[in-house]
């Protein structure tokens, strides 16, 4: 799936994901600024999950219920330096749970990842639109 959208179309686009994903475990690339945490907080939403969203930048991951007691995780490996440092909290852990898995950039972590996890690549278009692309 490739589709550019305005942010006031996200909730629509976080619908498409969520009916679209073969996995739980998505893995959001994208610059600062993209928009990765503020889709997150609409694919947590949609799922059914209460209060307020944040991303883990400092604690790594947040975890959250939905109202159907489903558990959602959202990672932010922004500030890891060495895959050891994931491997060390656990990370497999997590995805083995079979809990819907949101990761922020996946790419310090590369090699945990697993490999039936979803591809979403986020950018900004010149007129501040946003395109995604789902693989």
């Amino acid at each position: 799936m490739n589709l550019n959208y305005q942010l006031s179309e996200l909730a629509t686009v976080a619908k498409l994901v969520l009916d679209n994903s073969s996995s739980r475990i998505l893995l959001f690339y994208g610059a600062m600024g993209s928009g990765k945490t503020t889709l997150i907080k609409e694919l947590a939403n949609q799922l059914g999950v209460q209060g307020v969203t944040s991303s883990p930048t400092f604690s790594l991951v947040n975890e959250y219920h939905t109202q159907e007691g489903e558990l959602l995780f959202h990672f932010d490996f922004y500030r890891i330096e060495k895959e050891e440092e994931a491997y060390d909290m656990g990370i497999e852990e997590y995805f083995d749970r079979n809990a819907w898995c949101f990761v922020e950039w996946p790419k310090n972590v590369e090699n945990l990842l697993p490999l039936e996890s979803v591809v979403i690549q986020l950018t900004i278009n010149p007129d501040n639109s946003r395109n995604i692309q789902i693989k």
